[in-house]
């Protein structure tokens, strides 16, 4: 079975979980390709797909989201999975109480839900260096008001074993189905 990981990322975290899930899907004998969304092409070769970006302000970047849409009918037709990264910190809850992974779904994943039905969509928490230079405007904006950028908390919050564990699950749904491209 022919996999598809398409991904968007400024700064390497997201392209780091395309990476780790891909890794998985190939350690379970998924014929895996890794690709940045932007350059991703042949889709109608592939049988299912697990595409991933960056939020920002509670959407995908532009690269991921052009991606599903420009290849909505053949995503509608295979299985397809969703992740994104963007929370940080170390808090698994936010200031209203509720999980701050559902807090910060992007909202990309309403839109996508209805027009290629995802088998499951997942955030994951991101990465932030306060030193890397600063790529789009938001950043940018944030970068130049000390009291915004003091306000991001810096490190590497990646949960390797959430990523682990969801990225077994798509293995194990894909090597269950054989390979005919339907949903």
């Amino acid at each position: 079975m022919k996999v598809l990981v398409a991904y968007a990322s400024r700064h390497g975290a997201t392209e780091g979980i395309a990476e780790r899930i891909a890794g998985t899907l190939q350690r379970h004998g998924l014929d895996v390709t890794i690709a940045p969304a932007a350059n991703a092409d042949g889709v109608s070769d592939y049988d299912a797909f697990v595409i991933g970006s960056a939020a920002y302000a509670f959407h995908w970047l532009k690269d991921a989201s052009r991606f599903v849409r420009r290849h909505e009918q053949v995503l509608a037709s295979r299985p397809v999975w969703l992740f994104s990264s963007g929370p940080l910190g170390p808090d698994k809850v936010d200031e209203q109480g509720r999980d701050a992974r559902e807090a910060a779904q992007p909202r990309e994943f309403a839109e996508f839900g209805r027009t290629i039905t995802p088998r499951d969509h997942r955030v994951f928490f991101g990465a932030y260096d306060p030193a890397a230079e600063p790529v789009g405007f938001m950043e940018k904006v944030m970068h130049a008001i000390p009291a915004a950028r003091d306000a991001m908390p810096g490190g590497d919050f990646r949960d390797w074993a959430d990523v682990d564990a969801w990225a077994e699950g798509i293995a194990q749904a894909l090597t269950a189905v054989p390979a005919t491209g339907s949903r």
